[in-house]
């Protein structure tokens, strides 16, 4: 997962899976509130590397498991599917 790049809706999608608000990530993670809420509603385009860096690893920590494009799971989940059903 080193490569992919977290985008607004895996983040969301992450925090929803574990319950976490915006709020538990920014704390967990160590990134601003302001920080992780401008993302997710998109005013900001990406995260910097190392506040990429930091969001992955707190919702890692917290039972997230990211998946490439192809990857299984080790666990329940959801993944979304590219491409026509």
């Amino acid at each position: 997962m080193d490569d992919m790049k977290l985008t607004k809706e895996i983040v969301k999608a992450a925090r929803g899976l574990i319950g976490f608000s915006a709020l538990q990530l920014a704390e967990a993670s160590g990134v601003a509130l302001d920080t992780v809420k401008s993302f997710e509603s998109g005013r900001n385009k990406s995260l910097s590397a190392d506040n990429q860096d930091r969001v992955q690893k707190a919702l890692e920590l917290a039972g997230v498991q990211f998946l490439e494009s192809g990857a299984t799971s080790d666990g329940d989940g959801v993944a979304l599917r590219t491409g026509e059903p």
